[in-house]
């Protein structure tokens, strides 16, 4: 049986990728892939959790969290295509249509 800590610090790692890969890149769709994957290092700490404390509570959450990060993958997709269409670039830099 693997140990409850082993998850604990697979969730953390892949949290901390997410962190960097989200503070560090400028193109909008790596900082969305970074976002999912911030998002499945919390799934699988939840998971780890419900299973070691016998509640379905966990469990339940995460499927809450995957139906969220669908939504924003599907409108984060949608909103770089439509960038990329106005103006040929996905950077962040570039993009200041929204400034107010």
């Amino acid at each position: 049986m693997i140990p409850l800590s082993w998850y604990m610090a697979l969730a953390i790692i892949l949290f901390c990728i997410g962190v960097c890969g989200f503070l560090t890149r400028r193109n909008v769709i790596i900082m969305f892939l970074s976002l999912e994957l911030m998002l499945n290092g919390v799934n699988l700490n939840l998971v780890a959790l419900s299973h070691y404390l016998d509640s379905v509570r966990g469990q339940a959450f995460t499927f809450f969290i995957i139906t969220v990060a669908a939504a924003e993958a599907a409108i984060g997709l949608g909103i770089a295509i439509a960038l990329y269409r106005t103006r040929r670039s996905v950077h962040v830099d570039t993009l200041n249509q929204l400034k107010g």
